[in-house]
């Protein structure tokens, strides 16, 4: 394996490496820069490439490649399955590296579409590499304590609600980086376990996809347009021996769920339970005010987080209603609840998910797009029921024992 010099490439940083009678050349780039397109394009243009990688899943090429792909989403069904916040914490994403592209008029993503591009006009394969982003921050999030979730979840939030602004030469230096990295920058510094899952992990996910789909075409030639900070990653995960099937099976398993986060649904259960039944032990006026501090408490704060995405007043009620049922229930959340009244009552149209990826760009967007509001509805709600739970639990406690 070798570096070569940025002067054969540019400025983009570049590994070779030689596997299984193959040569790889990695291509670091910048997700949303103007000289990583142009670096891809001179690259295939010298007809030195048998393939083309690209660092894109399945779910992320076909939007890159079917303008109609968000019309086909079943948005309910993604409610119903719980995979809202998968869904949101991708738009999210997307909108980040898209507002940083906006900013240099730089279509996000170019260089992967000038390698798609380049790839059917030499009629050469383009193979997807990366993995999917649901099954990334899931595993991710598995493997993080509650806290470390929590922190996460506020990398996301934060990134919607980011107005960074970035000139040309800093676009360049995220070649030193990773765009979900640079998001979650200071909780992956102090977070091995999300680093990992963020980036490691995706490296070895790569190198495995990469030696598996070439490991019968010795001599082959591929260029793979990676993120620069995959390089040095990926590199190594090439030059290992394991099995690359093995090593993806291993990589697309969901951990198991911490014994901790199992109990812990069902132990708010219990306990609030026992609280009424003290309560109601002691007098039926106790037993009522505790009723009271639950439903109030947590409908109240869970219809104020609907409140705040605009929902629909039905929807609000519903939250009202539904989220002190939904927390004594450990397999439905309020926020599924109010997701599905809103998605009932104010049917997204076809152009909404048509400008669903330029809505989320900007702040106002969200509310004002029909399918991004439901997940802020979906957001907000849980939220509100989640804090209510322990504000109302704090409140009951000091009821039983004052």
């Amino acid at each position: 394996m070798e570096q070569d010099k940025p002067s054969e490439f540019g400025d983009e940083p570049v590994r070779r490496v030689s596997r299984d009678g193959v040569e790889y050349t990695l291509l670091g780039t910048a997700h949303v820069s103007r000289t990583s397109a142009g670096a891809v394009r001179h690259l295939l243009a010298s007809g030195d490439f048998d393939a083309v990688a690209i660092e894109l899943c399945q779910s992320r090429y076909r939007t890159i490649t079917d303008v109609l792909a968000w019309r086909q989403m079943n948005l309910f069904g993604v409610i119903r399955k719980g995979m809202a916040g998968m869904l949101m914490a991708s738009l999210a994403l997307t909108a980040y590296q898209r507002r940083i592209a906006d900013q240099l008029g730089v279509e996000p993503g170019a260089e992967m579409k000038a390698a798609i591009e380049e790839a059917n006009r030499l009629d050469i394969p383009v193979q997807l590499i990366d993995r999917e982003i649901g099954i990334t921050l899931r595993r991710t999030a598995r493997k993080l304590s509650l806290w470390r979730r929590w922190l996460l979840l506020n990398g996301l939030v934060l990134s919607i609600f980011s107005r960074d602004k970035f000139e040309e030469d800093e676009i360049e230096k995220l070649k030193q980086g990773d765009i979900l990295e640079r998001t979650f920058s200071e909780f992956a510094e102090a977070s091995p376990a999300l680093y990992e899952g963020l980036i490691g992990e995706r490296d070895e996910f790569m190198a495995a996809r990469l030696r598996l789909q070439n490991e019968d075409h010795p001599g082959r030639r591929v260029l793979a347009v990676i993120g620069a900070g995959h390089l040095a990653g990926t590199e190594r995960a090439l030059s290992q021996g394991e099995d690359p099937a093995g090593r993806l099976a291993k990589l697309n398993v969901m951990p198991p769920a911490s014994n901790f986060l199992k109990v812990l649904p069902w132990a708010i259960l219990l306990a609030v339970l026992t609280g009424f039944f003290l309560g109601f032990r002691q007098s039926p006026e106790l037993g009522w005010s505790l009723v009271a501090t639950w439903v109030v408490i947590n409908g109240g704060l869970s219809a104020l987080g609907a409140l705040i995405a605009l929902a629909h007043p039905l929807t609000v009620l519903t939250a009202l209603v539904a989220a002190p049922l939904t927390s004594l229930n450990p397999t439905l959340g309020a926020g599924m609840v109010t997701a599905a009244m809103e998605s009932w009552l104010r049917k997204p149209m076809v152009s909404d998910f048509e400008t669903l990826r330029d809505d989320v760009v900007s702040l106002a967007g969200w509310w004002h797009n029909r399918v991004s509001r439901i997940l802020l509805v979906f957001f907000l709600s849980n939220m509100g029921s989640v804090a209510g739970t322990w504000i109302a639990g704090a409140r009951m406690v000091q009821q039983l024992t004052s």
